[in-house]
């Protein structure tokens, strides 16, 4: 595949219940860079830490080799991840973290990285799949919390999240560069409303990225939306 082109929407919303947005997301379409982070809920700061993680990925040079970009990204993970720890701790302890979903565009190649269960999807104009997977024990609730990796975690609870653990651990996978695949990425505030059989159908209708993230937020908006919302839609196509 030649140099991409590169289209995105994305938009972040406190929900109709959380009175706070701990949510934050990043368009860099120029960098081939898109991220949805999800601060944790159940904890303190969870605003902080998603926007920390926005803010450093924000201010990230893009090198030309892409195993560079995926080490740059990853160290400022681990930075954020050991910055959070230390804000907790002077703080007496309280876990600060976020989840986070990562997309990066190289033309030839799309990667996808993540922490926690915020989501990444591709449609490749026949079907949509899941290009994540979630780290957490058994079904979510409304609140998800992080737990570790317990034998006897609670359902919902998460095994990893940034600012959690001393030593981050960034899941990656190759998706589907197909010209005109679309991506999703998005925080649990999407698919607690929408599932991926609906998700499916709204990006097969969708003109392209701007009314898919429309739709998507009409529909969450007009259910419960218990928890804050987030989207990102990422569609690429050939520069000819």
């Amino acid at each position: 595949m030649g140099a991409s082109a590169r289209r995105s929407s994305g938009r972040t919303d406190p929900g109709k219940v959380r009175r706070c947005n701990e949510d934050a997301i990043l368009l860099r379409d120029d960098a081939g860079l898109w991220v949805v982070a999800d601060g944790l809920g159940g904890h303190s700061a969870g605003d902080y830490a998603s926007g920390l993680i926005v803010e450093r990925l924000a201010a990230l040079h893009r090198p030309d080799d892409l195993c560079d970009f995926i080490d740059a990204i990853e160290d400022v993970l681990e930075d954020v991840n050991a910055e959070l720890m230390r804000v907790a701790e002077s703080r007496g302890g309280d876990l600060i973290g976020s989840t986070v979903v990562v997309l990066v565009d190289d033309g030839d190649v799309v990667l996808c990285g993540w922490v926690g269960d915020s989501r990444g999807y591709c449609f490749d104009r026949r079907r949509l799949r899941q290009i994540t997977l979630d780290h957490v024990h058994g079904a979510r609730d409304d609140v998800t919390r992080f737990a570790g990796a317990q034998p006897q975690a609670p359902a919902g609870a998460l095994t990893r999240a940034v600012g959690a653990q001393p030593q981050l651990f960034v899941d990656w996978t190759i998706a589907d560069s197909a010209e005109g695949a679309t991506f999703v990425l998005c925080s649990d505030g999407i698919n607690k409303e929408i599932g991926d059989e609906e998700l499916n159908l709204e990006c097969r209708r969708a003109r392209d990225p701007q009314a898919l993230v429309r739709r998507l937020f009409e529909l969450a908006l007009g259910r419960a939306a218990r928890d804050n919302v987030s989207a990102i839609a990422v569609q690429l196509g050939e520069v000819r």
